[in-house]
């Protein structure tokens, strides 16, 4: 029964992805953490998750040259070093997991309120950043590489830590930084970075730190990757924004719970 009511998680989590595009780790990792699975398993697991779940999108927006590789690189640049030093850290300063939970649930809380905040202002991040550029705008903007490298480098400690961010969060820097970027480039740069960045954030917890689980990871990958499909095949007749709005409204309650804990 537990094996079935993973897979229908995945399903549902995979559902929401297909839908609204937001989803991954904002939603699967609290919701694991409700099925009572431990903090750093449900990250570390959801970490290989979202690697998985993403590399089609990955080979499909490069496919349909919707990638914008050099930021991409400045991304993974920043990212990739965190990603893999943080697990270090983890590994080399606790004994057990148990001593770097509050890390991970504040952490996830933190990621959790910042992803609902970008979920509920994007259509005014976007219009703000490019009709209206402040000076303080403008100056990131000619500083671009080095803000991505660094924008790169926050997201490789806070996804390692929380396995969210690598999606909606990391979407809204890119718009400010590229408000005249197409939407569809900003999604395919945004997925091209959060494959590699997930893919060695989970394995840096699975192999330093023991906490993957490969038969729930496979379970919630047998519901999701379908509902995906079903999702996106669907998308054009549900209100999108109607649902990240409520989706949104639910992560903002978990983030402030798990901030608060």
């Amino acid at each position: 029964m537990d094996i079935l009511f993973y897979i229908a998680a995945g399903a549902a989590v995979g559902l929401a992805i297909g839908l609204t595009g937001v989803g991954g780790g904002s939603l699967m990792t609290p919701l694991l953490i409700m099925f009572g699975f431990p903090y750093n398993v449900a990250i570390g697991t959801d970490l290989l998750y979202a690697a998985i779940t993403k590399a089609g999108g990955m080979a499909s927006h490069a496919k349909r040259k919707t990638v914008e590789w050099r930021v991409v690189g400045f991304l993974a640049a920043g990212s990739l070093p965190t990603s893999i030093v943080t697990a270090l850290f983890l590994n080399s300063v606790f004994t057990d997991s148990s001593e770097y939970q509050s890390i991970l649930t504040r952490s996830l809380g933190v990621m959790l309120v910042l992803t609902a905040g970008v979920i509920l202002l994007n259509g005014r991040l976007r219009q703000s950043s490019a009709n209206s550029p402040s000076s303080a705008g403008q100056f990131i903007r000619r500083h671009n590489d080095a803000v991505v490298f660094f924008a790169g480098a926050f997201l490789g400690i806070f996804v390692t830590l929380s396995s969210v961010g690598a999606g909606a969060f990391c979407a809204a820097i890119l718009m400010v930084l590229y408000p005249r970027l197409p939407a569809l480039h900003i999604i395919g740069t945004d997925i091209s970075h959060a494959v590699p960045l997930t893919l060695i954030a989970g394995l840096g917890h699975y192999f330093l730190l023991g906490n993957v689980d490969f038969m729930l990871l496979g379970c919630l990958l047998i519901g999701s990757l379908p509902a995906i499909h079903l999702g996106t095949a669907l998308a054009s007749r549900i209100p999108g924004n109607l649902l990240q709005t409520a989706i949104a409204a639910v992560l903002l309650g978990m983030g402030i719970k798990f901030a608060a804990f």
